[in-house]
Formats: C-alpha cells, sequence, structure tokens
C-alpha cells in the first residue's frame, strides 16, 4: 500500500475553508487505498503573532525554553483542528504532538534551532505504523521536536518543511508533497513577470539554491533530508488534490563535508585591464566577456571595480586571450593598460549552511592570513565562497581551509 507524507504550510491552512480543503485531500487519498501522514505548519502568521506578543511581554527576558514551548502552540493548535475535521470527513485520525507517546522528532536540547537525532527518531518513527495499519491518518506538528529530558526544542524558520522530509525518509514512503500557497515552481516570482511558467520538475541542488536566495517555496535545510528513493513535489492548496503534478524535486541531495572545498586542478591565470570609471560604460563588461566567448574560452571568475576588470582564465586561454583583450583596451579610451598575471590558484567552497553561518569568510581566511598566505581575489555569494591565491600557496590554503570547515 502507498505511504505518502503531505504537509500543510500556514498559509494551506490559513482558515477554516482552507482547513477543511486540505483535510478532503488528504481524505481522498485515503480513499483511494493509500496511507497518508500528515504534517501541519501553524495556522498562517500564529508563529509570527505568538513571537511578537512573547518579545512585547518579556523582550529579551524570555528565556529559550520558554520561548519553544510558547511558539509550539501554533502547530499544537493546527493539528487538532486538521485532525477533527478529517474525522468529520468519516475517516479516523489522530493528532500527534510532543507530549504524544509516538511522537517520532527527537532532537538535541537546543532549544530553539535544534538538530534532530537521525537514529533515534527514525527508529520512533516506526510507531506510526501502529496508527496506519489500524486506517488511523496521523497528523503531526511541523517544527517541533523534544529533546532527552522530555523539553520542547524548535527546528527553525522552515522546519515544518524538515519535519515532513525525515518522516518521508523515516517511514519509506512513496513521496513527500509541499502543500503551499504557489502552484509549483515557477521560472521567475509571477507577481513580478507575468509570463512565468511552472516547471515540471526541478533539481535537489537547483531547488536548494533557489530557497536560499531568497525564494520562500521550500526551506533550504529541508532538502538536506530528502531521500532520492523517495518522490517529492510542491502542489498549489488551491488544487484541492494531493495528485496534482505540480512541481517534481528530483535527484538526491550530495553535500558532504569531504566535497566542501575544491581546488582546481590546474593554475589559472588573471588577465586584468585597467583604467577610469570603468562601471559607468555601459557594455565594456559585455564587450570583454563577447570577444572571450568569440574564440572559445571560459571565463572561471570575473571582478569589476571603479578602476578594473579582471578575467581569470584557463592559464593557456589566457595566452591566447591576452592579445585579443590587448585589442580592446587599445579601442576604448577609458582603458588604459593590461597584465597577464602568473600562476593562481581557485579554491572554491560550497554549502547552504554558510547562509546561517556569521563570519564564515573570517572562518575561511583567518587561517591563511596567520600563514601568511595572500588572497588575491575573493568573491562570494550566500552558499558559496571563491578564493585565488598564489599557485604556490594553494596546496596548503586547501589544507587549512579543510580544517576549518
Amino acid at each position: 500500500m502507498e505511504l505518502l507524507v503531505a504537509k500543510f504550510g500556514g498559509t494551506s491552512v490559513g482558515n477554516g475553508k482552507r482547513i477543511r480543503q486540505a483535510a478532503q485531500s488528504v481524505v481522498d487519498e485515503y480513499m483511494k487505498g493509500k496511507k497518508v501522514v500528515v504534517v501541519v505548519s501553524a495556522i498562517n502568521k500564529t508563529t509570527d503573532e505568538l513571537t511578537t506578543i512573547t518579545e512585547d511581554a518579556m523582550g529579551d527576558e524570555a528565556a529559550a525554553r520558554a520561548r519553544a514551548e510558547i511558539l509550539s502552540m501554533g502547530e499544537r493548535t493546527s493539528i487538532r483542528v486538521m485532525s477533527s475535521v478529517i474525522e468529520s470527513l468519516g475517516v479516523k485520525s489522530e493528532y500527534i504532538d510532543p507530549e504524544h507517546e509516538l511522537w517520532p522528532v527527537l532532537t538535541d536540547n537546543i532549544p530553539l534551532g535544534a538538530e534532530i537525532n537521525f537514529e533515534e527518531s527514525e527508529a520512533k518513527a516506526q510507531g506510526l505504523f501502529k496508527l496506519l495499519d489500524d486506517g488511523v491518518i496521523p497528523v503531526i506538528c511541523g517544527f517541533l521536536g523534544k529533546d532527552e529530558n522530555g523539553n520542547i526544542t524548535t527546528l527553525g524558520r522552515g522546519g515544518s518543511d524538515i519535519t515532513a522530509f525525515f518522516l518521508g525518509h523515516a517511514l519509506k514512503a512513496k513521496e513527500v508533497i509541499i502543500v503551499t500557497d504557489v502552484d509549483g515552481v515557477m521560472s521567475t516570482d509571477p507577481r513580478k513577470i507575468a509570463d512565468a511558467i511552472k516547471l515540471d520538475q526541478i533539481s535537489v541542488e537547483e531547488m536548494r539554491d533557489l530557497a536560499t536566495h531568497g525564494a520562500q517555496v521550500l526551506h533550504p535545510h529541508a532538502l538536506k533530508y530528502k531521500d532520492p528513493n523517495i518522490g517529492a513535489k510542491i502542489i498549489s492548496f488551491e488544487k484541492e488534490c494531493l495528485a496534482d503534478e505540480g512541481t517534481a524535486i528530483v535527484g538526491p541531495y550530495e553535500d558532504s563535508t569531504n566535497d566542501l572545498v575544491d581546488l582546481h586542478p590546474e593554475p589559472i591565470t588573471a588577465v586584468a585591464m585597467v583604467g577610469e570609471d570603468l562601471l559607468n560604460n555601459v557594455g565594456l563588461i559585455a564587450k570583454i566577456t563577447a570577444v572571450i566567448a568569440e574564440v572559445g574560452v571560459n571565463i572561471y571568475g570575473i571582478s569589476a571595480g571603479q578602476n578594473s576588470i579582471t578575467t581569470f582564465l584557463n592559464k593557456a586561454d589566457a595566452e591566447v586571450v591576452y592579445p585579443l583583450l590587448h585589442d580592446v583596451v587599445i579601442e576604448e579610451d577609458c582603458l588604459s593598460s593590461i597584465s597577464l598575471g602568473g600562476d593562481i590558484g581557485m579554491l572554491t567552497m560550497v554549502s547552504p549552511d554558510f547562509i546561517d553561518t556569521p563570519g564564515i569568510i573570517s572562518i575561511i581566511t583567518s587561517p591563511l592570513k596567520d600563514n601568511d598566505i595572500n588572497i588575491i581575489e575573493i568573491s562570494s555569494s550566500q552558499t558559496s565562497v571563491v578564493l585565488y591565491v598564489e599557485w604556490k600557496d594553494s596546496r596548503k590554503a586547501y589544507d587549512l581551509i579543510k580544517e576549518v570547515l
């Protein structure tokens, strides 16, 4: 018998009508002969309201443990409503909060932003089959956990997504369905570009990067728990049907500590052009990159400042491009000269955890400073950092960074 895990976000249970629609979509799948585990977030904006009330009343005096207890009330309320509505539709249901003997999400003892104890939680989750085998639909709090002392913890923002993917893995579900307020993943924000189209599928890595760059569809940390053997999709609550195709999330999540740091195997070279007021010259960078593209050369990195534009290229390719870019320098009044650098090592560090790690640049660069390794150039995004150092220092830099990440 197929088993589904359906997670309903706050907007999808934002009022009584939506809760009934959500419950009906669950019952419809149940009546097709499927087992369904339901994960529910707090009713829309409830967590924000509880946070505001707590801060207004106590400010910073509220202990983390107390905050976790207070914030848990959003989910603990929504599961009771959802479970009751499912039963009103003629199917047995039972709500599972951290006080329930079958509660499956066990964590460390950090009250806010706890980590799941994966092995213990996976074993505990098997108890849910007692209900499923009896034809009962369990409705479980998202976002919440319980530590070894029985205290309530929270998994942080987006924690309901984490709960859903974890349970999908632990219960060997056929599919995890994320029900939200968008019709799957779009090519861009449809509120800004009307021609945005829905994607039929998106890879885990693409979804992770999209989420870390501000898309509110899915929490990026939840994808760590996405089992490659289990289907996953994002659908809109407006469809009122869990069978809707939505956008499928495909592929495994790949994030190994050993792969956090990568040293490009060959030296690269910097080709730097200098001049005045370069950033105010429209189309200058496009002209430079077009010249490089015309000879089939890949650009590993590019940096632009008011007085210089630097491209990082394969060493052999740089020798080809150098005279071509010199022609550009001669043609453009704003450019005055060009230089071809020596051997450079390129180190790339990628992790979705960077976005939530204050001081990550300092963590990476401090050991280089302590070992007198000069950084030629640095670039970063929310999930990646790229460093350029002298080639002779690159292996040592790689080893030092590996020690701190």
